[in-house]
């Protein structure tokens, strides 16, 4: 199994269409005990909650959205936690809006330097 996402803050390598979330968006990562759970906000996403289960390389989650223009939107999303060769951390994703039609593919990356949360004095 590749290392916990536990304190990691991932972002989209790239956009996807107006209104979801972007490059501009930050997830932080939470696990344990096979729990997933992470708080995001960035570009068009006022705050986003996920939350599910990881087994082995495997997530699968549920999440949910506020945007900028007041509405609100959920989905199910499996995801494959792959390790890149310079450490980080990248989640393939499969995603499907349960609130809203419309499905597809994406990828979170960590960021660069971000291995662990920084408090508000860093």
């Amino acid at each position: 199994m590749a290392r916990s996402l536990d304190g990691l803050v991932l972002s989209p390598v790239a956009d996807q269409a107006p209104g979801q979330v972007g490059t501009r968006t930050r997830f932080d990562y939470h696990e344990r005990d096979g729990e997933i759970w992470a708080d995001y906000a960035g570009g068009d996403v006022v705050r986003g909650h996920l939350v599910g289960t990881r087994a082995g390389d495997r997530l699968d989650f549920r999440y949910v959205q506020l945007k900028r223009d007041g509405t609100t939107s959920s989905g199910h999303c499996v995801s494959t936690v792959v390790e890149l060769p310079d450490g980080r951390v990248r989640l393939e994703e499969r995603w499907e809006w349960e609130s809203q039609p419309g499905s597809g593919t994406s990828v979170v990356e960590q960021l660069p330097d971000h291995g662990t949360r920084r408090g508000p004095s860093d």
